[in-house]
């Protein structure tokens, strides 16, 4: 009875450890700085407020895509950032205002505002990527200034954050010269539509620098926020290959920052040790340079 007792409770303990969750150094790899969140400095989420929900919350690092892309230069130069110990990886945001949406794939006044925003770069340094861009139509992915914006990110080792379906990933990985064997894309949502994860496997395997980031990921979690099995496979197959975020794009996403970052630890606390940590920190660390935080 002894034997069965302390049995149970080992198996309780080794339970309880297991679910712990995450407790390292968070990378925020889809992060948005929109004009409503501090229009001017006298919005609801000033640069203080969004730096405490970082520092609370144990994110070392972001990459900062805004609309327009004055959120995140006021990210990059504020001395609170630096304070907080929050890392600022700097994107050109394709969008002036929300009419470019729909029309930036066409829009060659979007591709020189690019190339100027890359020519002048930001107090944290030069700008290391491009996007979000969003692609509500796949066909749109052919359009004149998506061909030219992916060759040019192949050009300058930019990396590009794109938010749109499967079929899209292939049509933007075919116009750069190397046809996607070079280019650096973080696939925000791992697919917004759902892509299946057999889908998502396909697509890793055919670009070898394709990476995934897990916002909104339909089908990621199930219950108690533990990773369903599909995914947990899939995670542990490509650890090198996945990131995570906030996606803040609307304001109710910064007032809920603390719950978003909760359920990341949460399911990487059910993973190998190493593997939660990759996808938690190492894995934008390694794509940006960035060192190990202190």
């Amino acid at each position: 009875m002894r034997l069965q007792i302390f049995i149970a409770l080992a198996f309780a303990w080794a339970s309880t450890a297991a679910a712990a969750d995450y407790a390292g150094p968070l990378f925020d790899a889809h992060l948005h700085y929109n004009e409503e969140a501090w229009d001017g400095r006298s919005g609801p989420h000033p640069v203080p407020d969004v730096l405490a929900r970082m520092k609370r919350n144990g994110v070392r690092a972001i990459v900062a895509n805004s609309r327009p892309n004055d959120g995140t230069k006021s990210l990059a130069q504020a001395p609170e950032t630096r304070a907080a110990g929050v890392t600022v990886v700097p994107f050109v945001r394709l969008y002036r205002n929300r009419a470019d949406y729909d029309n930036w794939f066409r829009d060659d006044t979007i591709y020189d505002m690019v190339q100027a925003e890359l020519a002048r770069g930001t107090a944290a340094g030069p700008f290391r990527g491009i996007g979000e861009f969003h692609l509500y139509d796949s066909a749109n992915a052919n359009g004149p200034v998506a061909r030219k914006l992916m060759a040019l990110a192949e050009e300058k080792d930019l990396v590009v954050l794109a938010h749109v379906d499967d079929t899209a990933i292939d049509l933007l990985m075919a116009h750069p010269p190397a046809k996607g064997q070079k280019s650096r894309l973080i696939w925000a949502h791992t697919g917004i539509g759902g892509a299946p994860a057999a889908r998502v496997d396909q697509l890793f395997a055919r670009y070898p620098l394709l990476m995934g980031e897990l916002s909104y990921r339909p089908g990621l979690t199930c219950e108690g926020g533990k990773l369903c099995p599909e995914w947990r496979a899939l995670l542990l197959k490509y650890p090198t290959r996945f990131l995570i975020g906030s996606d803040t794009w609307v304001n109710q996403r910064w007032q809920y920052y603390d719950e978003l970052m909760k359920g990341y630890r949460t399911w990487l606390g059910g993973l190998p040790p190493e593997a939660a940590r990759r996808i938690a920190w190492d894995n934008g660390a390694a794509l940006f340079g960035l060192k190990a935080p202190q």
